[in-house]
């Protein structure tokens, strides 16, 4: 299973992150646990400076954008 994480404080851009993160989970039917990091202290402690930031499995794989759905599918296949 994985473990995503959306680190965001709660802007629009954060927002549409996690939309896309999680249709991205359900068309790849892949078994994932998604959590929602809004705590800037908690952010800061992966060393991510501009949110919206996704982490993979404890590993940022994205930080200071809105990914695309292509992107996601490869990082999470």
């Amino acid at each position: 299973m994985k473990n995503i994480k959306i680190l965001g404080t709660g802007c629009p851009k954060c927002k549409q992150t996690e939309a896309v993160v999680r249709q991205v989970v359900e068309e790849l039917g892949v078994e994932a646990r998604i959590e929602k990091v809004e705590d800037i202290m908690q952010i800061m402690a992966y060393n991510v400076l501009s949110t919206p930031a996704v982490v993979v499995d404890e590993e940022v794989r994205i930080k200071g954008r809105i990914p695309s759905a292509g992107e996601l599918k490869a990082i999470l296949n």
